[in-house]
């Protein structure tokens, strides 16, 4: 599938480039700003020391802004299964989106076919796990929450981009907000943990250690049980979590 890039070359990358065998993920960002040209603008600001591989705007255009062989800055402090610091090991793509701090908006449809065209082609190029197309909050789950709970992750598995449960709205409705004892919870949270969320709080965590279990729970429902991003445990979330696991 065909895809056209414009080039806005950020500064912000690691000058040592990397083996294309490195490049394991990809990581989804929205930019969480107002405008999108302010966004773009701190992508390309050597004093922001942040950017990413790919910018999708709301028009759909695509600019590429570090080369995917250079590490730019995106990830940040992450974790996914035995990966850390996911920077060296993914491309990072932001999608122009105000995010929740700017009324989070629904993506347009536009921006996602954009989407599919780029990420399919890096999968291909890369030969990347459906596994490991993932979300800035699933692998910063205590500072992130993009790319969010409107980000269409079954619409894209539906394009063989990341993973999604087989469970049957039916089925889901029927187990929503039932409560589960502890040793269902206790099972849910080795099925995450097998998912690749990470169990290990962050060092600069400030909060009680529940309050970090809290954050990795919203983050497993803004990716897989979107309709309701409480931080807590229902039979639904121990299912669709059951389901995932074996896949």
């Amino acid at each position: 599938m065909a895809y056209k890039t414009n080039l806005n070359y950020s500064p912000n990358f690691d000058p040592k480039k990397r083996n294309f065998k490195q490049i394991k993920f990809i990581i989804f960002h929205y930019t969480g700003m107002n405008s999108e040209i302010a966004a773009l603008k701190r992508l390309t600001n050597n004093k922001s020391q942040v950017s990413c591989h790919y910018l999708i705007k709301k028009n759909g255009e695509i600019i590429k802004l570090v080369p995917d062989l250079y590490i730019a800055w995106h990830a940040g402090k992450s974790k996914w299964k035995q990966y850390e610091s996911l920077n060296k090991n993914s491309i990072g793509i932001e999608i122009t989106n105000p995010g929740h701090s700017f009324g989070y908006k629904k993506f347009p449809k536009i921006q996602i076919l954009s989407l599919i065209k780029l990420t399919k082609f890096l999968i291909s190029k890369y030969q990347i796990n459906k596994k490991n197309i993932l979300g800035h909050s699933d692998i910063a789950p205590d500072r992130k929450k993009d790319p969010g709970e409107k980000f269409p992750w079954k619409y894209l598995s539906k394009n063989k981009i990341g993973y999604w449960h087989d469970i049957d709205q039916e089925t889901l409705i029927q187990n929503r907000m039932l409560e589960i004892n502890n040793i269902q919870k206790i099972i849910f949270y080795k099925n995450i943990y097998k998912i690749g969320y990470s169990k290990k709080i962050p060092k600069n965590f400030k909060d009680k250690k529940n309050n970090y279990l809290i954050k990795i729970i919203k983050a497993f429902q803004r990716r897989f049980r979107p309709e309701i991003i409480n931080g807590k445990i229902d039979k639904e979330c121990l299912i669709i979590s059951q389901n995932l696991v074996k896949k």
